[in-house]
């Protein structure tokens, strides 16, 4: 019987704990594919899922991690093999799904992306559900017609993991990119990916967004939601489009209709859970082929143990991590 350690959530009668604990191959749920996990990483969902009030889990014990990169161990899908190199990101896992903070993985097959050429499994999670976010929001911008020449493109919440790769991925490709960001001990971090402008959060979360302000942005891409969305909106130039793929600020959006209609600006909502595959092979062969990213990519990692995962959990959750922390399984 194959033994393997994961980090697994409990919170039956009452009694809220989480750790790395033994598991077995008979334990995970049924899927076409095994995959024995090289990497996974942290992102604000895990956190979510790893606190006693969780929204995120549905049943317990439950092992979160919404991504995972690692090789086939048995498939009984024709399109996957032993010993192919691949990689999962959204649909259910880790919410619904066991997911990837655990050697072992059995998944359904149609959920699984093969590992691009030249890119390492490693990498994969260095970008993970953030980059695949970043990647998307930024794919978006370019099909929406915001390119360099149209002027400055602001990214707010820029230390996280889908700002990080943002500013890093836009400076990459000849953007004039300003990050926003509340951590005034991070600008040298954000000019170090690419930032030519780093600017204090308030400076785009006022309490009262203004129905249209000075246009300033061809485009954006905000993490934050809530005000800050608003304003930003009513900031950026005329036929500019801004990318909205968080809410850590806020779910509520308080704004008018007035720079879509006076401005022209779009609006392009990102979701990396449910996207086509179609989608996905495209995104991920693209990260595979930038080359252009080169030393931002190990900038913004850092790599850590199963075992470490607790606090850096709860580092997420309280606005403590930037950039990207991938585990080794």
């Amino acid at each position: 019987m194959t033994t393997f350690t994961a980090f697994v959530v409990d919170n039956q009668h009452g009694e809220f704990q989480r750790g790395v604990v033994k598991q077995t191959l008979e334990q995970l749920l049924e899927g076409e594919v095994t995959i024995q996990v090289a990497y996974s990483s942290v992102n604000y969902k895990d956190g979510l899922a790893a606190v006693p009030d969780s929204k995120i889990v549905k049943a317990y014990p439950f092992i979160p991690g919404i991504d995972l990169a690692g090789i086939v161990e048995a498939s009984s899908d024709a399109r996957f093999k032993p010993g192919d190199q691949v990689l999962v990101t959204g649909y259910g896992l880790g919410v619904s799904h066991p997911g990837g903070f655990s050697q072992y993985a059995r998944v359904p097959a149609d959920w699984i992306v093969p590992l691009p050429h030249g890119m390492t499994l490693r990498q994969a999670m260095q970008y993970g559900t953030a980059g695949f976010t970043a990647a998307l929001a930024v794919d978006r911008l370019q099909h929406l017609g915001v390119q360099p020449q149209n002027g400055p493109v602001l990214v707010t919440g820029a230390t996280g993991g889908v700002g990080s790769l943002a500013v890093a991925m836009l400076a990459a490709h000849g953007y004039e990119v300003a990050a926003s960001t509340g951590k005034s001990d991070e600008h040298h971090y954000l000019r170090a990916l690419g930032a030519v402008h780093v600017l204090d959060r308030a400076a785009v979360a006022p309490s009262s967004p203004a129905t249209l302000g000075k246009q300033r942005w061809a485009g954006a891409v905000d993490t934050v939601g809530g005000s800050t969305l608003a304003h930003v909106i009513s900031t950026v130039r005329y036929g500019g489009a801004v990318a909205a793929c968080g809410l850590a600020g806020s779910s509520e959006l308080p704004l008018t209709v007035y720079p879509f209609i006076l401005r022209g600006v779009s609006l392009l909502g990102i979701d990396s859970v449910a996207c086509a595959m179609e989608t996905r092979l495209a995104i991920w062969s693209r990260l595979a082929a930038d080359r252009k990213l080169g030393a931002a990519l190990d900038e913004v990692t850092e790599e850590i143990a199963l075992d470490q995962l607790p606090e850096r959990l709860d580092a997420i959750l309280q606005g403590r991590l930037r950039g990207r922390t991938i585990v080794k399984l």
